[in-house]
């Protein structure tokens, strides 16, 4: 009898051992528990025709494996029913002053984590506050990273969690102004599923212009027990200028799915319109 208890405990041992290594290998497919690693030698640009949209996809904490590829080939759509070169690359060396002046608009595609050293970081601010283009979707406006100026300048509010009960929720979302061109296709307000991102606070009060926010009452702001509430005040979508420069975060996109929804489809396009022509910074300082 004797015997059959301790075989039985040996396998339940290598069981949970087996899920304990499981978890472990899935958190660090998904980017957990990695040091940061910083690229050095800039990729080879091919040649370039204005207007160019760079696509960068580096991640250094989690990596959403479905949405990258998702929003990367709705990119190459895009470029390729607007006329736009478009180059897709994980390598941070391109943030340099040469390199991104090829460039009308950096595109970040739930980049995570810190992926430029500081030099590539000074070349970003300049190439932004000299009226450069950004756009990011979800991921890259986290704000784990340890840039001080990026999280405060560009996004303007810290990550503080999204829901787990359950993870993706279907929610109502609101436009601000229906003149604006990124978001007045959708006719007010519209229904998207995704997973909904919360900050410790509204980036309008850190001089962001809001473009749309997310009707809390539609879906259940819980991150497991916590309440991770914004409030009635839950921007989604928001732009600012960076001195000349022109910067739009977008906290969707956490599924591949949604870079098939037409209306975000049409919301990202129009963003990246605006990220490149717009004069709407021409005048800031």
């Amino acid at each position: 009898m004797k015997k059959w208890i301790i075989r039985i405990i040996v396998l339940l041992l290598i069981l949970v051992t087996a899920a304990a290594l499981y978890a472990v290998y899935q958190m660090r497919s998904r980017g957990f528990w990695r040091s940061p690693s910083f690229d050095t030698e800039p990729p080879t640009l091919p040649a370039l025709k204005s207007p160019a949209v760079l696509v960068f996809s580096k991640t250094q904490q989690f990596i959403h494996k479905e949405a990258i590829p998702a929003a990367e080939a709705l990119i190459q759509n895009l470029g390729e029913k607007n006329g736009w070169s478009v180059y897709i690359t994980e390598n941070g060396a391109i943030h340099n002053d040469a390199d991104l002046a090829q460039f009308d608009v950096l595109f970040w595609n739930n980049v995570t984590g810190d992926v430029l050293n500081q030099e590539q970081q000074a070349a970003f601010k300049r190439y932004l506050e000299n009226g450069g283009g950004w756009v990011g979707v979800h991921g890259s406006g986290d704000t784990s990273g340890t840039w001080q100026w990026f999280n405060e300048k560009i996004i303007g509010a810290n990550f503080i969690g999204h829901p787990m009960n359950p993870q993706y929720q279907a929610a109502t979302v609101h436009t601000e102004n229906p003149s604006e061109l990124i978001t007045q296709h959708l006719g007010g307000q519209w229904q998207h599923n995704d997973e909904w991102y919360s900050y410790d606070k509204s980036p309008r009060l850190t001089g962001a212009t809001v473009l749309a926010t997310i009707d809390e009452t539609t879906y259940s702001p819980m991150f497991f027990k916590e309440n991770i509430s914004m409030g009635e005040d839950h921007p989604v979508i928001w732009k600012r200028c960076i001195n000349q420069g022109r910067a739009l975060y977008s906290s969707l996109g956490h599924t591949a799915e949604a870079y098939a929804t037409p209306a975000y489809k049409t919301i990202l396009e129009q963003s990246l319109h605006w990220a490149m022509t717009s004069d709407e910074c021409s005048n800031s300082h």
